[in-house]
């Protein structure tokens, strides 16, 4: 982080979330029934979107390796085949059973909930394949740990906003959302949904200004 620190206003945060909130209702994130699928989700859903994730996971249940044993004893190939929908299959297919050998080395989930959350992420990251934000996700949504997650939306909603730059490196841009708005588990894991809701039908890579619940508060002319 070299030093560099944001400073975000809590009131303005907390303005769009209302508005958000107010536009979408509460999403009930993370669309998972498990801790274990979160996890496996938040593999899948990198550079692909949501519906295709889905697709997936419903292959591997109806497979029936839907599992950490399963998946560790399943071949690559067919693993890779069942995850198929979800893009980068075999790179995919690797980092679920990457993942899924580091799940079997920490002693499972139940061991990891023990961790201290700075430890846990610490844990997380040092798999192959997970990077801050899919670290994130899990914390957030399959541990309730604290931990904004900072995504591409993220970064384009708030820098129309004109809160944030943008460019700001990853680790910046979640401390200073977690300094201006403390620890709450519930308010991050809706904010997050909530951002996620809202760059799907308006703040797109080319906005779609007309209707949008962020308008008073947008920098866009």
């Amino acid at each position: 982080m070299g030093g560099k620190k944001i400073k975000l206003d809590r009131s303005d945060l907390m303005v769009a979330f209302q508005s958000l909130l107010e536009a979408y209702g509460s999403q009930g994130w993370w669309p998972g029934e498990t801790a274990f699928e979160v996890m496996i989700g938040a593999i899948l859903t990198q550079n692909t979107a949501w519906q295709n994730v889905e697709k997936a996971i419903n292959n591997l249940k109806q497979a029936g390796v839907f599992s950490e044993t399963a998946l560790l004893a399943a071949l690559d190939g067919e693993v890779a085949q069942l995850i198929r929908p979800s893009g980068y299959f075999n790179i995919k297919a690797d980092r679920l059973k990457q993942f899924c050998g580091f799940l079997q080395k920490q002693g499972g989930e139940d061991a990891l909930r023990e961790l201290e959350t700075i430890k846990l992420r610490e844990l997380l990251l040092s798999v192959k394949g997970v990077g801050p934000e899919t670290a994130d996700d899990m914390l957030l949504y399959a541990f309730q740990r604290p931990v904004f997650v900072i995504d591409a939306y993220t970064r384009r909603i708030f820098s129309r906003l004109g809160m944030v730059a943008g460019d700001e490196p990853y680790e910046v841009l979640r401390a200073g959302f977690e300094s201006a708005l403390g620890p709450d588990v519930d308010l991050f894991n809706e904010y997050h949904a909530l951002i996620v809701c809202h760059a799907k039908y308006f703040c797109n890579t080319k906005p779609k200004c007309s209707g949008c619940s962020l308008a008073s508060q947008c920098t866009i002319p």
